[in-house]
């Protein structure tokens, strides 16, 4: 028996309006289009109401059946920023006169701390690709970049040729919502960068032009996929054993930054975290590394 293809919805003309809105007038990026069109798809095919004429009353039961599906806080959290934003776009638009979201709580979030690799396993997965090969120079420059910046892997792989002040030993960094940043690099990134510029790159690139920085022997651009996978290659072979994702270094970058001393709101900048309350959480991280190393270290622990 043939299954049943079901048949093709259309997006409400005010999910689409807020969509356009949020592509053209935020800027955001494809990836935050597709989250917020998804959330609101089922927001809409789950209350089985035309989203204009959706109650308060129906906005909780809804968040409770995301509970009840096993969401985790954090997915849970980024709804309810979408239905807000959402709804908030429809106030001001003028068609709704009052926003059903207004009592919505937000989940806690960060139930567990970030996870980060301490300086030593930093220094293994670093010096893990081989630098005997093009691909090796170019993946331990951008491991190298990604530590010593802290970049989200999409920021990462979307630099340019343009985006590197050499000298200066900044990166001009575009990220959520359009937004641009300058964050600094140290001498040992930028020596992993010269390199790649100088031997990896034309070799990988063979004669071709690409405005990316970081390219594959194909000549296009590296791609977030692409660089999870080489991750994890790396990861297994300088004997971490734990899951491992750019978000982890990027997490370690902003752990050690906190240990060492830094102040907030410049780790906040460099991050490129529109509120500081989302970098407050290395201070945690930071407390509980203290709490450990006095449980370990002092004879009356």
């Amino acid at each position: 028996m043939q299954a049943t293809v079901p048949p093709f919805r259309p997006l409400a003309p005010s999910i689409q309006a807020y969509l356009n809105f949020c592509r053209v007038e935020k800027g955001l990026a494809a990836n935050s289009l597709n989250s917020y069109q998804l959330d609101l798809k089922r927001l809409s095919e789950t209350i089985g109401k035309p989203v204009t004429e959706i109650q308060a009353p129906d906005l909780a039961a809804y968040v409770e059946s995301l509970y009840a599906a096993g969401l985790s806080a954090r997915s849970i959290a980024r709804h309810i920023t979408t239905l807000r934003n959402f709804y908030r776009f429809l106030v001001q638009e003028g068609q709704l006169n009052h926003d059903p979201t207004e009592f919505l709580s937000q989940p806690r979030q960060w139930t567990t701390l970030p996870k980060y690799l301490n300086r030593d396993e930093l220094d293994r997965l670093i010096a893990a690709p081989s630098v005997e090969k093009s691909t090796g120079i170019r993946d331990r420059a951008m491991l190298d970049l990604l530590y010593a910046t802290g970049l989200r892997v999409s920021e990462l792989c979307q630099l340019t040729l343009a985006a590197v002040e050499r000298e200066m030993g900044v990166l001009r960094v575009t990220g959520k919502g359009n937004k641009q940043r300058m964050v600094p690099f140290g001498q040992a990134a930028g020596r992993a960068l010269d390199l790649y510029l100088a031997s990896a790159r034309p070799q990988l690139l063979k004669r071709r032009a690409s405005r990316h920085l970081f390219v594959t022997a194909r000549g296009r651009a590296m791609t977030r996929q692409s660089f999870w996978k080489l991750l994890r290659g790396y990861g297994l072979k300088a004997g971490i054993s734990r899951a491992l994702t750019p978000h982890v270094i990027r997490h370690s970058f902003a752990t050690h930054l906190v240990e060492g001393g830094a102040d907030l709101r410049s780790v906040q900048i460099m991050l490129g975290h529109a509120d500081i309350s989302t970098t407050q959480v290395y201070t945690h991280v930071a407390q509980r590394r203290l709490r450990e190393t006095i449980e370990q270290h002092h004879p009356r622990a």
